[in-house]
């Protein structure tokens, strides 16, 4: 971690009274986040802070280090801002298509006009691209991530639903429970990351279930899956978002509501080993913006 970085988390850690918590907010671990602490005061020739299982407090040492560090920061912040409206220079962001039609696109226009420098390069995929390696500046993901050496943050979570076609329920019936889904067969969605048949699953008892159906089809991609349950060929599962314009018009039916999928974290990731520039920084906290506004009308819609 740079110098700079090490004098950020420990204002954080000041002003939180906590590692767990600093560490959360600079994107780091905690272990990194003490070890950060640790090779500072060794810099320094002192201790900065008392520790405990329960606080960490600022030594009187600390509590001047803090003092001109916070000053300094507090500099090169009004200097960000100083130069904000004159950013400049190419955003490279890969997303899944859908999430990027439905909420992404729909707000970038604000953020463009507030930064007239900017361009944004969006690129729609579902695998783990190599970042360095491809020239992207962050991605956004949905689902359990493979470990990487890449930062995450977390942006909301997606609650999930199974739905079918009306043609579909007619034919095989409206199920009525996890229990009663003889007779039915699924969509299989293939993991782009393990290749493997993902099992529908259910809520049920305070414990999430898994079933296997038939399937006389395999997908790999979203679009494919939600154009295959409006023509009946089974029953699908994927956040409610994707499926709301559908659901409006009639072509899917929202299915054992009463008992939902495990709902789909979605993570925003960007590379660990190099310093973002100020044009990827507030893209990124735009971001994380959108996303908690998006988090706040479904919990809203969910509570009515």
């Amino acid at each position: 971690m740079d110098r700079l970085a090490s004098i950020e988390l420990f204002l954080r850690v000041i002003e939180r009274g906590s590692f767990s918590a600093a560490a959360s907010s600079c994107g780091v671990s905690r272990p990194a986040a003490s070890a950060a602490i640790q090779a500072l005061e060794r810099r320094l020739g002192t201790r900065l802070l008392h520790r405990s299982t329960r606080h960490v407090q600022p030594t009187e040492e600390g509590k001047l280090y803090y003092a001109h560090c916070r000053s300094i920061v507090a500099s090169l912040e009004e200097a960000d801002r100083s130069i904000g409206s004159a950013l400049s220079g190419v955003i490279r962001l890969d997303t899944v298509g859908h999430l990027a039609r439905t909420i992404i696109l729909p707000a970038l226009p604000d953020f463009l006009s507030r930064h007239p420098g900017l361009t944004v390069h969006l690129g729609e995929g579902e695998r783990l691209v190599d970042l360095l390696r491809e020239g992207v500046d962050c991605v956004v993901r949905g689902g359990p991530l493979p470990d990487s050496d890449m930062m995450a943050r977390p942006l909301c979570l997606l609650p999930e639903i199974t739905v079918a076609s009306p043609e579909y329920l007619a034919r095989h019936g409206t199920p009525r429970d996890p229990d009663d889904l003889d007779g039915h067969c699924m969509i299989g969605f293939a993991s782009s990351r393990t290749k493997q048949i993902l099992p529908l699953e259910f809520s049920l008892g305070g414990q999430l279930v898994e079933r296997i159906l038939p399937a006389r089809l395999l997908v790999s991609g979203a679009e494919s899956s939600a154009t295959a349950a409006c023509l009946g060929l089974g029953l699908a599962q994927a956040p409610r978002y994707r499926f709301e314009a559908e659901l409006a018009r009639g072509a899917l039916v929202e299915v054992l509501s009463a008992f939902p999928p495990a709902p789909t974290p979605l993570t925003l990731l960007y590379p660990s080993n190099r310093q973002l520039p100020p044009r990827v920084r507030v893209f990124m906290d735009w971001l994380i913006d959108i996303f908690s506004m998006f988090d706040r009308n479904n919990r809203k819609q969910a509570g009515k």
